[in-house]
């Protein structure tokens, strides 16, 4: 950990390391709800969602030898949460669409501020749009908006080129604005 920096539930992870059930139990009450969000953003089912929290929980646990403190425990989690998400995707064979050797010509017209600001909505229209992006689409752009990764980091990841992570984010936030377009419309 570095100097001066402690993590507030270090007490818990010590514990939790020595075998205490109930510290396991008070780190997973403190984090689940958060992880389970990431969980549900990524794989976009609610039961699989619960499947992959309750491994990544069970790794975590396993694997508490092997946290060392350079980073907060939640961060540390959060990692396997979402390396469990991916790869339950994966699993479902997610479409990414390689780019690499693809020649896409003139970039279409960018929208207008105007066009922005006809698109005011509310989190929750936001999320069903989201929730309705083909796997490979809606993983790109979780991780990239919602969780904070670049698209070199999505790129290893996922397996993919980071060519391939860029083009996914920009197709999905296209088919996000068509989303949400058809369903204001409605």
């Amino acid at each position: 950990m570095k100097k001066g920096y402690t993590d507030i539930h270090q007490k818990l992870v010590e514990s939790c390391k020595r075998g205490d059930r109930k510290a396991q139990y008070e780190l997973y009450k403190l984090y689940s709800k958060a992880m389970f969000n990431i969980c549900m953003r990524i794989t976009n089912d609610y039961a699989e969602a619960e499947d992959v929290l309750q491994e990544a929980f069970v790794d975590a646990f396993r694997k508490l030898d092997t946290f060392k403190g350079d980073a907060t425990f939640g961060a540390w989690l959060k990692r396997i949460v979402i390396n469990k998400s991916i790869n339950h995707v994966k699993k479902r064979k997610a479409d990414f669409v390689s780019v690499d050797n693809m020649d896409f010509g003139e970039e279409p017209p960018r929208t207008t501020k105007e066009d922005e600001m006809e698109l005011k909505l509310q989190v929750k229209q936001v999320h069903r749009a989201i929730q309705q992006l083909p796997d490979g689409f809606r993983v790109v752009l979780t991780l990239y908006l919602l969780e904070g990764y670049d698209h070199r980091e999505i790129s290893e990841v996922l397996g993919i080129s980071e060519s391939t992570s860029k083009s996914q984010y920009n197709r999905a936030k296209k088919r996000l604005l068509s989303i949400i377009r058809e369903n204001v419309l409605i």
